[in-house]
Parts: structure tokens; sequence; C-alpha cells
């Protein structure tokens, strides 16, 4: 649930939040992306990854309530170079959802550096940001949200839009995993989220920040600057019943006052459904795009937050960008991001 937005936590603790998750084809391969950290708000956050935090990507299959496949990622204490250690297991069956799990070790590798291992290879480390939209856009969204009042795009001029995360940066994982995987394989049907997990005193983790689709947080909670909202620390199969009607409701005023559906309530619930579980869908070995065509994976380059915002409007909502503006932060190859 995207944190890219200036908040207190954010600037002081921006390694265990979350901004974004990709899901996309690799070459006979899927890659999985979760980017943390981000800059856009012009404060100090420390560089690199928690040493204390475990990344994690949960897999669900076959539209499964819990996941049945997990990468965790683990980092060291930076070196003088600012280069951090990182170990990743991989989690099966009924191990991928408990914390206290050690799973199987896949490989050892450090920031900055390709590593290879069994079915999967990894890179780590500080990307220019791929994101784009204008934050002047999402603010007159917002309102209408938060408020339930019509969405007046009067003054919004998309032939003047400016990507507010140009020249911006993350702490991006990059995973793939090969089709050879047995879970893997061209065909399957896998629900992805990430999540960030802190060590507790008491030995434990503590669940801090999850993401599924994008734009959530910034459209349905956007006042939440101490991230006190629960859904942060649930999971995904208690989404509906948490906030199913909250988010239904929400959507229902802003249309009704808009006059974009002729049955608000029923809209309202309709997208509900779409959204939770806040699990980004996606069938492995097909293009993936995350737009107006559906939601089948996220790639570097979707505008997800066109797409997003003309959701919960149920209006055309035009960003006044394309995937254009961020392609020279974009690779079609390994680890397809652009190193810092």
């Amino acid at each position: 649930m995207s944190h890219h937005l200036d908040t207190p936590l954010a600037s002081q603790t921006g390694q265990l939040y979350i901004d974004d998750l990709y899901v996309f084809a690799g070459e006979g391969s899927t890659v999985f992306i979760m980017d943390v950290n981000s800059n856009v708000n012009g404060l100090y956050s420390e560089p690199g990854f928690h040493s204390e935090a475990r990344y994690e990507f949960r897999l669900h299959f076959d539209g499964a309530d819990y996941e049945e496949l997990t990468y965790r990622v683990s980092f060291g204490d930076a070196d003088a170079d600012g280069r951090q250690a990182l170990r990743l297991h991989a989690l099966s069956g009924a191990q991928a959802r408990e914390d206290s799990a050690e799973g199987e070790l896949v490989l050892e590798a450090a920031t900055g550096e390709e590593a290879r291992g069994g079915d999967a290879r990894i890179w780590a480390g500080r990307i220019t940001d791929a994101f784009y939209i204008d934050l002047s856009l999402l603010a007159v969204v917002n309102g209408a949200v938060k408020n339930g009042i019509a969405v007046d795009l009067s003054g919004w001029r998309p032939d003047d839009a400016q990507n507010s995360f140009a020249d911006t940066h993350v702490d991006s994982i990059v995973l793939e995993v090969s089709h050879q995987h047995p879970r893997l394989r061209p065909g399957a049907h896998i629900g992805v989220w990430c999540a960030t997990e802190l060590a507790t005193d008491a030995g434990g983790w503590r669940q801090i920040n999850r993401a599924g689709h994008p734009m959530m947080w910034p459209i349905f909670w956007p006042d939440d600057i101490q991230f006190t909202d629960p859904a942060n620390t649930r999971h995904p199969s208690e989404d509906f019943d948490a906030d199913g009607a909250h988010v239904a409701d929400q959507i229902a005023a802003v249309v009704a006052a808009t006059g974009t559906s002729a049955d608000p309530t029923g809209f309202g619930q309709n997208v509900a459904r779409t959204l939770f579980p806040d699990v980004l869908p996606y069938v492995v070995g097909t293009p993936a795009t995350y737009g107006f065509a559906g939601f089948n994976g996220r790639t570097l380059a979707d505008n997800a937050p066109e797409a997003m915002l003309s959701l919960v409007t149920n209006m055309a909502v035009p960003s006044g960008l394309t995937p254009a503006v961020a392609e020279r932060v974009r690779d079609t190859n390994f680890p397809y991001v652009v190193p810092a």
C-alpha cells in the first residue's frame, strides 16, 4: 500500500515502507520487484535496507486465501562502502505463512551485485524510481474521495503535467524466478503481495507494511500519517471483512456526487470486491498489464495511477503522462531497473 508521500514515519524509517510492487514476465521467468524507502518527500531517510527487517514476496495460488510460497530477503549491516550482505530464503506450503519457519536458503549475495541460486536470481540496491504521477492530480482525487464530493478536474491541465517522481530514488529488490520452478510454470494463476517485518524485542516478528494493488493508501487512507491503520498489519484474507464496506462507501459517495454511476452503491461494492483481498493477480508467462484492459501483474511502464484514479471515480482521469516519461529508468534486461 504505497507510502510515497510525506509522512513522519516514512521520513524516519522509510526502509520499512513499501512504495511499489511489480510482477511481470522476464525471459522464461517471472519477475518480482519491491521498492521501498522513497526520497520523494525531500527528507532524509537512512539509505539501504533495514538490517533487522525481512522483506517478503508472498504468493497465493488459484485464488487461495493463504500464501503457499514465500521468498524472504534479509540484509546485514552496511559496510564502509554502504554494501550489505543479503540472504534469500524460500518457504513452501504451511511454512510460507509462518514467521518462525526458516525455509530453504536459496542464495547469498550483496547489494549492488547480481546473484543466482537454484531457480532464482536476485539484485538489490538504490535505483532511480520508475514510478510516475503528477501529485497535484492525486490531490484533486484525494480530496473528492475523502470528502465524498464531486471530482472537479476543471483546473487540471493534462498537457502541463509534470512527473513529481523525476530523479527521485528508492531502494529496490528484484527477484527473478525461472519458469522451471514447479509452482511457477506458465499458466499458473498467482496472487502476489509483499510485506516488511521487523524483529521484536520478544524474539518474534511484527508486520510493518504490505502492498498488493498500487495507490491503495494514497487514495483511501491519505490522512493516516502515523501508519496506525490496522490494514498495515493484517493479512489480505481479512481485507474485505475489515475494510470492504468502508472502501465501498467512499467510492459510492464520490461517484454519486460526480454523477458517474446510476447505482453508486453497487458500483462501490463491485470495486471493493475487485481490490480486496489486496493481492496483485497474475497469470505466469503472460504479458503483464495494469490498466484499463484489466489487472494482470504490473510492469514498470504501466500507468497504474491513471488506472486506479479512473477506477475509483468511474470516469476518465487523464494523468497527462505516458510511459515514455520514465523510459530512461527502465531496462529490458535483468535487473530491469536502473541503479542510481
